[in-house]
């Protein structure tokens, strides 16, 4: 029989997220069930030049050579030749405008080497524009790069971060409070949460102001008393709590040997033999075999991997016996790989 040491060794990690009744069924605020439309993050990227690098950088190359020569030009010299240094690197540059982004505002930006750069280690970024999906400039990036403590020659030393190191130059226009109406999506779609957070929403607000138009959507309405008092309502609607339902479902990481168990997932009546092991839900197991009864009133997944787990069963053991019972009908959870 495997000892526990051997399911370690198997890199076997299970995390059950339905620990308790009471936890199952605790109240969640609905701004943590939906977002609201219009009202998110807006990718930005440009390309640009990492100077200061202690022969780091690319080294030459057409692109950061090119650019490098530009750069130079745009300052006023006149360089004849491309210029080859490797104190410079040509770098990707990304971020991400918050929802309602307002000029002068300092957002994180995301530096990464597209060269032959092997550090940008106490490199400074040039000047960057940052566009977004309209070809725009919507922020200006600049600074000392940090790797996160990262010396030369560690890992993940091409890429790097600068703390506010963008700054916001033009705005994405939005006129939130003239809305009439605001629509709602859950981030999970689900039939039965979206009903109790319709109904939740009505009942707190007094009328019919919120509709349900499919598993992933709401809209509601805004009330007359809540007219150009639009961001006062969402404040109040987020806070609202229902219980959300979770639906029963496994999921096996076949690569890392991971289970993740949520929702109520139950057993059936059923008996299961692998590899030397005997567990029946009900009645015992004859034999020189290792035989387990569970009763009835605990049918529970949970309850079955505590019991392969004492058992020494490893991730592999489990998976097996997790897809087999889904097979036969005893398990009734969607199971999913990946």
């Amino acid at each position: 029989m495997k000892t526990k040491m051997n399911i370690i060794n198997y890199f076997f990690i299970f995390l059950f997220l339905n620990l308790t009744h009471n936890f199952s069924h605790a109240q969640v605020r609905i701004k943590d069930l939906v977002s609201i439309k219009g009202v998110r993050e807006n990718p930005v990227l440009g390309y640009g030049l990492v100077i200061g690098l202690k022969g780091t950088g690319d080294g030459g190359g057409e692109i950061s050579s090119s650019a490098m020569k530009k750069l130079l030009q745009s300052l006023g010299l006149n360089p004849k030749s491309e210029i080859a240094s490797k104190n410079v690197a040509s770098v990707v540059v990304t971020a991400k405008l918050p929802p309602f982004p307002r000029v002068g505002q300092k957002i994180d930006v995301q530096i990464s080497s597209i060269g032959e750069a092997s550090s940008l280690s106490g490199g400074t970024l040039v000047v960057t524009p940052l566009k977004s999906g309209d070809g725009k400039i919507y922020a200006v990036a600049s600074g000392n790069i940090s790797l996160g403590g990262l010396e030369k020659g560690a890992k993940f030393a091409t890429s790097g971060i600068i703390p506010q190191g963008g700054t916001i130059e033009k705005e994405l226009e939005m006129e939130f409070d003239n809305k009439t109406a605001v629509r709602l999506a859950l981030n999970n779609p689900d039939f039965t949460n979206v009903s109790r957070i319709t109904k939740t929403i009505n009942q707190e607000l007094g009328g019919v102001f919120a509709i349900a138009k499919d598993s992933a959507t709401i809209d509601l309405i805004i009330p007359s008393f809540y007219e150009r008092r639009v961001v006062e309502l969402i404040g109040i609607v987020e806070n609202f709590r229902i219980v959300p339902d979770q639906k029963a479902k496994v999921v096996i990481n076949e690569r890392t040997g991971t289970v993740t168990i949520s929702g109520e997932v139950h057993l059936k009546k059923t008996a299961i033999a692998h590899r030397g092991m005997t567990i029946t839900l009900k009645g015992e197991s004859e034999g020189s075999e290792q035989k387990v009864h569970l009763a009835p009133t605990t049918n529970s997944l949970e309850d079955l991997v505590k019991i392969l787990n004492a058992m020494g069963a490893d991730a592999e053991d489990m998976i097996s016996i997790f897809q087999s019972l889904q097979r036969n009908g005893s398990l009734n959870a969607e199971i999913e790989t990946i």
